[in-house]
Parts: C-alpha cells; sequence; structure tokens
C-alpha cells in the first residue's frame, strides 16, 4: 500500500502531518488540488508565510478563559462504521460534517479491546491492566475510589462537569457494594446507567441521577442522555463557567433496536449492493443468513447521527460566544455474532444477530488485540485552532484523552502515579508528540483466539500470546502471574490489515520489541490490584 503524506497549515500556526487513509484515496485527492509533492508544497508554504522551516511556530495569544469541552463515546462503534471512514452505506451526515470542520485521525485507538477497561483507561490516562480491569466490571473489580479522573482534574481548573450514559468502570445503585460513583470521580450531576440498556434501547428503566434511580425514562437511550445533558447546560446557575461533558451513549452495542423510520431508512436492495464491499475483521460469522437484521444496525448508526447533532447543535447554542472542543470517538471495535471460535459451540447469544460492524481494512473485531478490535473513529473540532477538513495518522490512544483534556484546560497531570498517555495537542500544533510509554492493549481475560498483548513502536506491532493457564488456578493469579510468547510481527504501514507476520524474518526487530514489552508488563503487573473475589465469568 502506497503512502502519501503532505504538510498542511493550521490557523493555530503550525504544522500537521497528514497520511495516508486506508479507506480513502488520498493520491486523487492529492492530485486534484496539485499537492504532487510534499516537499513542493511546504515550499510554497514557507515561501507564503516567511518562515525559514517548516514546523517553525507563529504566536497565538492564550485564549481569554479555558475552553469548554465535550467528549461523546459511542459503544462498540466500528473503525469503518462512518461515511467519513469510507463505509459505503452508513448515513452518518452529521459526524462527517464534524471531520469536514475539524481534524479526523486515521490511526486513533480505543484503550482496550472491550468496554470496562478501555473506559477506566480513558478517565485516567492509565492502561486497565494497571487498574486491574482485566475484563468487565464484576464483583468487586472496578475503578478504585483512589484512581483521580479527568473530571476531577478539570473540576479543580474550575469547570462545571456532567456525565450522561453508560458509566461501566464500577457498580451502582442498590448494589454498589460500597464502590465509587461518578461523584466521587469529580463529577457534578450524573445521569448513567450501570451497564448496557438490556431491557432497551428505548425507555430504559435502569437510570440513575445523582444516586437517586429515576424509573422509566421516556424515549431511546441516545435521545435520553442528549435531552439530559442539555437541560443540564440550560440550568447552570453560572452559564459563563467552562463545562466539561462526557456522554456515553449505548448505541451501536447490542440490544439494537432503533425506531422504524431509521431502519427503514436501509432497503434490502441497497444494502445487497454494497453488501461485497463490506468485511468483518476475518473474523468468521455464522452460516446461518442474517440479512434481515441488517437494517437495524445501519439505522441505529444513523439514529446516533443524529442524537449527537442534536447535542452538538444544542451546546454550541448555550455558549455561542465560546464554541466548545469536541472529541468524538468509540469504546472499542465493532462486535460481531456469536460464532464457534469464540463459544467454543457452548452458548448463543442472539441479540448479537444484529451485529453488522465493520473495522474496514482492518483484521479484528471486538475483544481481538489485532488492529480492528481497538482502531476507532476520532474526530476532534477545535474552532479557531484546527484547520477544517484535516487529517492526521499520528497514532492517538484512549489513554491520552486525560493528558489532552487536561492540556486544553491548563490543569495539571498527576505526578504521583504512571500515566501512560500523553497530550496529542502537540500534532495539531505543529510539534512531535513524546510518548513516554509504547502503547499497549490487551484481550479480555479468558478469551484464547486472540493475541493477549499488542505493543506499538512506530510503524510495527508485536502481538504476544500468554502461557496456557494451568488447570484450577483462579484467574486472578494467572493474569498476575502468566509468561509471554509467541510472537507475531506486523507492518502496519505496508500490511494494515496484518496479513503477513514478519516474526520469522526479522527476529532482531522482535527480540528488542519482546523486551520492551516484557518490563513495560511488569512495571504494569507491579501496580495492578489483586482482587480478592474476582474470577472471570466463563462462558
Amino acid at each position: 500500500m502506497q503512502v502519501f503524506r503532505v504538510a498542511v497549515w493550521l490557523p493555530a500556526v503550525k504544522f500537521l502531518t497528514i497520511a495516508h487513509d486506508p479507506v480513502h484515496n488520498l493520491q486523487h485527492r492529492m492530485e486534484s488540488n496539485g499537492l504532487v509533492s510534499r516537499r513542493r508544497f511546504a515550499e510554497r508554504i514557507i515561501a507564503g508565510l516567511g518562515l525559514s522551516a517548516v514546523g517553525e511556530r507563529l504566536s497565538l495569544a492564550a485564549p481569554a478563559r479555558p475552553p469548554s469541552l465535550l467528549l461523546f463515546l459511542s459503544d462498540d462503534l466500528g473503525y469503518g462504521d462512518l461515511g467519513c471512514y469510507g463505509n459505503p452505506i452508513n448515513r452518518t451526515p452529521q459526524l462527517d460534517a464534524l471531520a469536514r470542520s475539524g481534524c479526523r485521525f486515521t490511526d486513533a485507538h480505543a484503550a482496550s479491546t472491550v468496554c470496562s477497561p478501555a473506559r477506566a483507561a480513558l478517565l485516567t490516562g492509565r492502561h486497565p491492566y494497571r487498574l486491574g480491569l482485566y475484563y468487565l466490571v464484576e464483583k468487586d473489580a472496578h475503578l478504585r475510589r483512589e484512581e483521580i479522573s479527568v473530571a476531577s482534574l478539570l473540576k479543580a481548573r474550575g469547570y462545571d462537569t456532567c456525565f450522561v450514559g453508560k458509566w461501566h468502570v464500577s457498580r451502582l445503585g442498590e448494589k454498589n457494594m460500597g464502590q465509587p460513583s461518578p461523584s466521587d470521580f469529580g463529577f457534578d450531576h450524573w445521569f448513567a446507567t450501570e451497564h448496557n440498556a438490556f431491557e432497551g434501547p428505548h425507555n430504559p428503566r435502569d437510570f440513575i441521577r445523582n444516586g437517586v434511580r429515576v424509573g422509566e425514562a421516556k424515549g431511546w437511550y441516545c435521545d435520553v442522555i442528549v435531552a439530559e445533558a442539555l437541560e443540564w447546560l440550560r440550568r447552570r446557575p453560572d452559564p459563563q463557567r467552562p463545562f466539561f461533558i462526557y456522554a456515553c451513549s449505548h448505541e451501536p452495542h447490542t440490544p439494537l433496536s432503533p425506531p422504524d423510520t431509521y431502519a427503514e431508512l436501509y432497503a434490502t436492495a441497497e444494502l445487497d449492493r454494497h453488501q461485497g464491499s463490506v468485511h468483518y475483521g476475518g473474523v468468521p460469522r455464522p452460516e446461518v443468513d442474517l440479512s434481515e437484521n441488517r437494517k437495524y444496525y445501519h439505522g441505529t448508526i444513523t439514529q446516533l447521527d443524529d442524537a449527537f447533532g442534536r447535542l452538538l447543535k444544542g451546546v454550541g447554542s448555550a455558549a455561542p460566544a465560546h464554541e466548545p472542543v469536541v472529541i468524538f470517538t468509540s469504546d472499542n471495535g465493532p462486535e460481531y455474532p456469536v460464532n464457534a471460535i469464540e463459544s467454543g459451540g457452548r452458548w448463543q447469544d442472539p441479540l448479537r444477530d444484529r451485529s453488522f460492524g465493520t473495522a474496514g481494512p482492518l483484521r479484528g473485531m471486538k475483544r481481538y488485540t489485532y488492529e480492528g478490535g481497538h482502531r476507532v473513529p476520532l474526530i476532534l473540532r477545535w474552532p479557531g485552532q484546527v484547520r477544517p477538513g484535516t487529517l492526521s495518522d499520528e497514532l492517538v490512544n484512549g489513554t491520552d484523552l486525560l493528558p489532552t483534556l487536561c492540556d486544553l484546560a491548563g490543569a495539571p497531570v498527576p505526578t504521583d502515579r504512571t500515566i501512560d498517555g500523553t497530550s496529542f495537542l502537540p500534532l495539531v500544533e505543529g510539534r512531535p508528540l513524546a510518548r513516554p510509554l509504547p502503547a499497549l492493549w490487551a484481550s479480555p481475560a479468558g478469551y484464547s483466539f486472540t493475541p493477549n498483548l499488542a505493543m506499538r513502536e512506530g510503524r510495527y506491532v508485536l502481538t504476544a500470546w500468554f502461557a496456557p493457564r494451568p488447570v484450577g488456578q483462579r484467574w486472578i493469579e494467572y493474569m498476575t502471574t502468566t509468561r509471554l510468547g509467541d510472537y507475531e510481527l506486523y507492518d502496519l504501514r505496508t500490511d494494515v490489515g496484518q496479513s503477513e507476520n514478519l516474526a520469522s524474518r526479522e527476529p532482531k526487530r522482535v527480540e528488542q520489541m519482546a523486551a520492551t514489552l516484557a518490563r513495560l508488563w511488569a512495571g504494569i503487573l507491579a501496580e495492578a490490584p489483586r482482587w480478592k473475589e474476582w474470577d472471570r465469568r466463563e462462558g
């Protein structure tokens, strides 16, 4: 795969490196816009600005106040699920417009391949295994009260803070077992479900508002959380204070049941016409014909897009003089129907038969440490700072969101603990990103059909498998003592679909990266809590 790179000037003053998009044909766009050569293009910009070298910055006055911040996290949305990421079916005009008005990242990742670990890492900037989240929140495994969240840091900086939607990093309500709530992590106002809307998503019944159970909430999940966030904005005592809204939709997690008006947008003939161009990460799908279920997934994506658009419009109206910084992303790769590889033929989950998400050209889906399990859409809109319509191919990880949001707000990042992420604002300001630790992703405890770990260094990714679990050993002991081996090596610059394992051809690189991975893994395990009650649920 050929790679094209150009340098693009941003009003914020610097240069953003833009690269190949594996879904779109950038070569055609470059040629049609006269961007034939990176050197020639850069020389034209330098001459026009009177600069001596690419990367030299212009001055920019500091903002009069910290910007308001909106972080929207979708659930199980795949890298290839949006129109702006090349999906030929899904209609996502609101998110496509967001991409045109900001920066779209083509190498962005959730911090995990599954829900709870990814969300805990996002809140803290720390690898989920370092937090003791090896799988979902279960028994005593949860995000501990002593962890510092991004909301707490922003609140200390003077922000009003609001959480709406799926929480899933600790237990809530009557059976919380003394675990912390969003209030303990710095949210002034919260309206949350503990996990998924399995009784919905229409008229969900499990919402809790600031510790008090609400009862049935009328409407669909994504619409309900948007309405709550906008009502909170309207009622704030001081509308001049900056705000931080963290909104977590249930969609497009199962169950998938959008309004008929959305499902019926996708006629069977249209889906048949495009279906051959949609890929599912090489993950086997059931032999039974599930095509009648496709419209529910595609309709849910458009429903989510509409809800996000309403939130964006309402947030903009609440602060017309200070447009918020907006970040949209997903918590992991797309879901797929239960298959024999995952279940061993022992169990089924009919709700997942409506899962038609795609990771685009990537290998793997949700739970997989191959790229499709954690590479996700990420769009940043920063009015007046990021030139509309830009692309970035730089690696961004879910652990980077805490440092980035703190950077935007002028809030300090904790120095008394390991922070795995780093602010990616330097990328939109033309400076190199200095990552303190390599990005590392883990599969949920107990899954044996995918490598257990994947570590990235530049263009290369190394995967590793855990040694088999001894018969009778508790999962907590296994997860915190197991050894690594059976490495695979991929060059993502030439093989984004991870089809060619280079381990046997590049043994020195494998040896060097394996040594780095071993040190990183040992440091994570040294911090990881040993839960007394947790034992991974089987099946």
